[in-house]
């Protein structure tokens, strides 16, 4: 399989590491992973015969781009990792795109255009007889997006519930295992690295509520917005709350929440007191879940999945593999 990745970043720099690391692995699967091409923003690197990955940082020329990965058409599947814009979906939009009319495979770990044109690329995927697979973009490593098309298959999907950030999970966890307060929980994520310097996607819901709308567009066949949803993030609840919480042997966690009743779709995203006989409950530190109720398959929650980087790019490598298996994800 001769690939392209697009975007040399954190997580395209990983799956190049990976690439190697789990040489042993892939090798197993039968698959030979050949990569055609690295580019980022000032260039790119390009060898028909596959690339040298131990040394790409200061091989990157600027007359090499995605254009010319269109032009030459010499690769079966773009990893697009470029970074998210939630406002346009670009540049990563029209490199899914142009991929997908071209016949290629796209792996994707960018929200944005899955979050504003999921339905167009997905029938660009159909119509071209190539996968558009986008595992990556609704919890890294937490494979909700499989498992709602696969095991959930010829089931209606009537809500789903996630815990799917893990900054917020791990700032709550702090405050309820310390008695700290929020900006003492956040200091300590953001020294850890688990919280970024501006930390308002995650710790104001957005986050949350990027992956579950994705989720829901997908699993749903809806065509929501971000403003179809009522978002409320963690940075009020004090500790005084968290005792109380704690009192009623419950917790609080930030839960994305759709519900479909009769055709009538409602988001939200909120914190959520959880007793202990919900499956999402134990979602501690910086592990993810989702839950899904349907019918008539009834109720699965998928919960786990490690944080970082290196996950990331492990989820992307799962759905090249599974398109190297024959699995289909464009529908």
């Amino acid at each position: 399989m001769k690939i392209a990745v697009v975007g040399y970043g954190g997580v395209g720099a990983a799956f190049i590491k990976l690439l190697k690391d789990q040489k042993e692995y892939i090798n197993k699967e039968g698959i030979k992973i050949q990569v055609n091409y690295i580019l980022n923003s000032r260039g790119g690197v390009y060898n028909p015969h596959g690339i040298d990955c131990e040394d790409v940082v200061n091989s990157f020329e600027k007359d090499i781009t995605f254009n010319t990965i269109i032009k030459n058409k010499d690769v079966d599947l773009v990893v697009e990792v470029t970074p998210t814009n939630k406002e346009t979906g670009q540049p990563g939009m029209t490199h899914i795109a142009k991929a997908l009319e071209n016949g290629m495979h796209v792996v994707t770990a960018n929200k944005g255009p899955i979050l504003l044109n999921y339905k167009g690329l997905n029938e660009l995927a159909v119509k071209n007889n190539v996968e558009l697979c986008i595992g990556c973009t609704t919890g890294g490593a937490l494979p909700s997006i499989n498992g709602g098309i696969m095991d959930l298959a010829g089931s209606n999907i009537l809500s789903i519930e996630g815990v799917l950030n893990g900054t917020t999970n791990f700032i709550l966890n702090e405050m309820e295992a310390n008695g700290v307060d929020y900006s003492q929980a956040l200091k300590k994520a953001q020294e850890l690295g688990i919280a970024e310097t501006n930390p308002t996607l995650d710790v104001e819901g957005w986050d949350t509520a990027s992956k579950l709308l994705i989720l829901t567009n997908v699993l749903m066949n809806q065509e929501k917005t971000l403003k179809d949803m009522n978002v409320e993030g963690i940075t009020k609840i004090t500790p005084e709350e968290i005792k109380d919480c704690i009192g009623e042997n419950k917790k609080y966690k930030l839960v994305g929440k759709t519900t479909n009743e009769n055709g009538n779709v409602k988001m939200s995203v909120k914190l959520e007191k959880l007793s202990k006989d919900h499956p999402l409950y134990n979602v501690d530190g910086k592990n993810k879940g989702v839950r899904y109720t349907s019918d008539p398959l009834g109720d699965l929650t998928i919960i786990g999945g490690a944080s970082g980087v290196t996950p990331a790019a492990a989820s992307i490598l799962r759905d090249l593999i599974n398109i190297h298996r024959g699995y289909k994800f464009s529908r």
